[in-house]
């Protein structure tokens, strides 16, 4: 799919300028015919490519479109137009990225492109799970309860969001710190401590490790801060490639303690945003294939297209849920019964919220636990670094008779 920028004539005469999204360029044409629009130029857009790194532009935040999708529902509900009402709230958005988009939006609803395509045309910022409510709101004559539904969700997943990075920032936050403070000691302290041990003494050999650490650091810092950055810069690039992906993939879930934080995570935001689709009138396919990749497991996307397969084969949901393995017993047996019951979507947010819920007395627990481990670390790196200098000053003293 291809966008165009589109300059048209309307029925009034009046001249309008906006985008559209078609397969060709014949097609371009033929929509902004059946439009009504005669046309005067149509070029493609060539995607521009920016580098993250030194663009000052930020994307909009899940709060941002939370705010714009309520500020949007209570204006339509108001009785205020929808071309309108987005001229407005582009007219007042902070984030220029957003403010942008909202514009662009606002001018091609004004020449008559649907919603749904308008909102399409900028992918990086309004997801799956946006365009399909955008798409069942306007389709099925309920734009503000879609919006408002969207804003709730959104909502929802930022707490999810802040849960679990309070529960890895912490432990980060002092591994940074221990390592700062270790690289600090044996660069600056371990030379003033080496000066005081005569030469001649028998250093034992954690100390002399120690030493020797020190002075490589001190006269071939450039040696190792190349062999780091190579190292680091390897990681990352292994890391985004696919070979890096799928083993992460394939091993998150495993990990200790935040193996299966990061599960219930996926779970929760899985089944809530399934829950939001299907209450918002979209039917079970479609909603499972704008929930996948939403979800943000690679694993759950790839359990999702088998289960629309099974769907199409006459499986149900929980049966293919059962066989991936992915899915704890509850869940499977929670979405069979709601399958049979008719009241998936209801069930659906039941997941959701239990396991929300275990989320956040996970991430208390985590904090609760890493921080007298931490301290334990620090205590024992400081520690042990201190024991290993003084003791060759030790040494030194009881055999000359000091102690």
């Amino acid at each position: 799919m291809a966008y165009y920028s589109y300059e048209c004539l309307d029925k009034n005469g009046q001249l309008i300028n906006g985008q559209i999204s078609a397969e060709g360029i014949s097609q371009a044409v033929d929509k902004l015919k059946r439009m009504g629009l005669s046309v005067i130029d149509l070029k493609e857009n060539k995607p521009k490519k920016k580098s993250s790194f030194f663009s000052n532009e930020k994307k909009p935040t899940i709060t941002d479109l939370a705010l714009f999708s309520r500020q949007l529902a209570a204006m339509l509900a108001a009785g205020i137009p929808v071309t309108r009402a987005l001229l407005t709230l582009s007219q007042q958005a902070e984030n220029k990225m957003l403010k942008e988009a909202l514009e662009t939006i606002h001018s091609n609803v004004e020449g008559g492109m649907n919603l749904t395509e308008a909102f399409s045309l900028y992918p990086h910022i309004f997801n799956d799970l946006y365009i399909s409510m955008i798409n069942a709101g306007e389709t099925g004559g309920m734009l503000e309860t879609s919006l408002l539904r969207l804003s709730e969700q959104l909502q929802k997943e930022k707490v999810l969001r802040d849960e679990v990075k309070s529960a890895i920032s912490y432990p980060r936050t002092i591994a940074i710190f221990a390592l700062v403070m270790f690289v600090a000691m044996v660069v600056f302290l371990v030379p003033v401590f080496q000066k005081f041990i005569p030469e001649t003494s028998d250093i034992p050999a954690i100390t002399q490790l120690i030493f020797n650490l020190s002075a490589s650091w001190r006269n071939y810092y450039y040696i190792w801060i190349a062999a780091i950055t190579a190292i680091v810069s390897g990681f990352i690039l292994f890391a985004k490639s696919k070979t890096g992906r799928d083993l992460w993939e394939k091993n998150k879930f495993r990990m200790p303690v935040f193996g299966m934080l990061l599960l219930k995570t996926v779970i929760a935001r899985f089944t809530r945003t399934l829950s939001t689709l299907l209450r918002g009138g979209i039917t079970v396919v479609q909603a499972l294939e704008s929930a996948g990749p939403t979800s943000g497991s690679a694993l759950v996307s790839e359990t999702v297209k088998k289960t629309v397969q099974g769907i199409e084969e006459g499986r149900s949901i929980a049966s293919t849920f059962e066989q991936s393995g992915l899915f704890p017993p509850m869940v499977t047996q929670m979405v069979a019964v709601g399958e049979e019951s008719g009241t998936l979507p209801e069930l659906l947010e039941k997941i959701a919220e239990f396991y929300e819920q275990e989320v956040q007395t996970t991430t208390k627990g985590l904090q609760a636990l890493i921080q007298p481990i931490a301290i334990i670390v620090i205590g024992l790196l400081v520690g042990g670094m201190l024991v290993a200098l003084y003791l060759p000053i030790f040494t030194t003293v009881s055999s000359s008779g000091g102690i």
